[in-house]
């Protein structure tokens, strides 16, 4: 079993190609890095430059947009406030989460929509502007990669469009100080965990620390590669494909001596998506592994089962 994680250039975007390579990594291991993604570098540099502002303001200012005053997992969560693996300590993380951006009139917030709300700024203009069009990057490359899903799966390409076009998305800033900062026993930067939408795509800093849990068991370092996504499949996509797809276990273990920063973006779809085994991935004559439930209530149960505080946060 390899301890390396597939690199697969989108360049060109050769759907039949891709899929089939986006596939195997899907079944396999369930993450891969992607480069020719055409995510803007200076949109990236962009937003780890306002991630470093943002993390750097006084407490006092990050606590005025904390998720528990904000809600809707959305706003900043402080360092040590979240444990994505119960077994330890709290995570050696602070983070800010952004959602899908709705004018305060939307007739979804209007209607009480699950997992619709305000997201929570600072002041500065700027850090708002450069996240929303990052958000909007990063859920146009999320978009393409479905297409490749439904065409690996032998399903229509535009098979999850309208599924994903109004998503429970979550962009999230991460910052691990270097470890060890007060650390507790068996204290990390985020504990084992799985992730819990369809996927996320995440891009680093120079700092390594991602590791991932082979199908074996065997934890392998995922190095940085300089410019290029790591995507991997998350629960709600996994469930979504009866299990043939596989959402991986994975931690972060920041010892650099350095901090490391982190960008996020979990795609989840529709509130009111229904999850039920797609087409063509139930044996005949047997039954799906999971029964359906809309994406807004499988979330809301990941994130209850996680937090304390009710949709208090998402997955690091």
């Amino acid at each position: 079993m390899s301890d390396q994680l597939p690199v697969i250039d989108l360049s060109g975007r050769d759907l039949p190609r891709l899929a089939a390579l986006i596939g195997a990594a899907c079944r396999e291991i369930g993450f891969f890095y992607v480069v020719g993604h055409g995510v803007p570098q200076a949109l990236i540099d962009q937003t780890f430059a306002q991630a470093r502002w943002f993390f750097a303001l006084d407490p006092a200012e990050k606590a005025r947009v904390a998720i528990e005053r904000v809600g809707n997992n959305r706003g900043y969560a402080a360092l040590k406030s979240e444990a994505l693996d119960p077994t330890r300590p709290a995570d050696l993380k602070e983070a800010f989460n952004v959602g899908l951006e709705l004018a305060a009139d939307h007739p979804d917030l209007q209607a009480g929509v699950p997992f619709r709300g305000l997201n929570g700024w600072p002041a500065d203009p700027a850090f708002r502007a450069t996240l929303l069009a990052y958000f909007d990057q990063t859920q146009a490359l999320g978009a393409w990669l479905h297409r490749a899903f439904a065409c690996d799966l032998g399903l229509p390409p535009d098979h999850f469009e309208a599924l994903i076009d109004r998503p429970m998305s979550t962009l999230r800033l991460l910052h691990y100080p270097p470890q060890p900062v007060e650390a507790e026993p068996g204290q990390i930067g985020a504990g084992e965990h799985t992730d819990y939408g369809n996927i996320t795509l995440l891009m680093t800093d120079d700092v390594g620390g991602l590791q991932v849990r082979r199908r074996d068991g065997v934890w392998i370092e995922a190095p940085v590669v300089p410019g290029a996504y790591v995507v991997n499949i998350g629960d709600c996509l996994m469930r979504w494909t009866n299990d043939v797809y596989v959402s991986t276990p994975h931690r972060v273990v920041n010892a650099s001596g350095r901090e490391r920063f982190s960008i996020a973006y979990f795609l989840d779809p529709n509130p009111d998506a229904l999850v039920a085994a797609l087409p063509g991935t139930v044996a005949p004559g047997a039954q799906p592994n999971h029964p359906p439930v809309t994406a807004a209530d499988y979330l809301a149960g990941r994130l209850d089962a996680t937090y304390a505080h009710r949709r208090g946060g998402a997955a690091g």
